[in-house]
């Protein structure tokens, strides 16, 4: 295992990260904050209780995850894209390292600083909302399987993408609304039953209701089946990255 190369991969994105303050973490912190404005003090105060919990606190575990999605994803996808389109990527794939140093690399950067924004996220809804974690043991696993995750499935749209517009399709066309349709916002127990059946087709909500379930002990689906979900999302985007280093596809194009 080469260390240094590990090291050298993760401090080069990590000072990328605290070069640009404003946009990477000061930015989504500001706008969840909004969120936690307008739908935890203005609407939540007519809201009452969803699940025994108050609409305020409910809506946390929901907005945390929508960030360290959204997050996860556009720093590791940006992370690998930027070598593609500068054409140093080259000089790593002949540097004598493995695919596996090349995503603790990328991959742990960008999940440490999705991790660091979900903690902040927290930190900062605690100015407007209180709310208990009744298993933190459990919501720091959720938050650090979801941010390799998806920082995994991140890695896998910039090496897929050919310009800076297919960056952004994945998030804005496909995690954002599947986050707003998986329960961020009201219990999936609330729809009619059609909806609440389509809703179960939605992997978001596996991760927003295990979340939850940290924060309060209620869920839509068992805990175990959420934790089933992400490991096996885990394991095939580990597949898709072994699979795409062997066959060098978008690599060497």
């Amino acid at each position: 295992m080469n260390l240094h190369a590990i090291r050298a991969i993760y401090r080069f994105e990590m000072a990328r990260t605290f070069r640009t303050v404003t946009q990477s973490i000061a930015s989504p912190v500001i706008s969840t904050s909004l969120y936690f404005v307008v739908f935890g003090s203005a609407i939540g105060s007519r809201m009452g209780m969803v699940e025994g919990v108050g609409y305020g606190a409910f809506i946390i575990p929901g907005l945390v995850m929508m960030s360290l999605l959204n997050e996860s994803i556009s720093n590791a996808s940006f992370g690998i894209y930027m070598p593609k389109w500068a054409g140093t990527i080259f000089e790593l794939l002949s540097a004598p390292v493995s695919f596996v140093e090349v995503l603790l690399g990328y991959v742990g950067a960008a999940a440490t600083k999705s991790v660091m924004l979900g903690v902040l996220i927290l930190i900062t809804a605690r100015l407007f909302v209180p709310y208990e974690i009744q298993h933190p043991g459990w919501m720091v696993c959720f938050l650090l399987l979801t941010a390799v995750t998806f920082s995994l499935f991140g890695f896998i749209i910039g090496l897929w993408a050919d310009d800076f517009q297919k960056l952004q399709v994945i998030p804005l066309m496909v995690m954002t609304p599947l986050t707003f349709l998986g329960g961020a916002f009201y219990s999936i127990n609330m729809l009619p039953p059609a909806w609440q059946t389509a809703a179960l087709f939605n992997p978001v909500m596996y991760l927003i209701s295990g979340f939850r379930w940290s924060f309060y002990g209620v869920a839509e689906v068992h805990v175990a089946i959420s934790i089933s979900a992400i490991s096996g999302f885990l394991l095939l985007c580990l597949v898709a990255v072994w699979w795409i280093f062997k066959t060098g596809w978008k690599l060497k194009v």
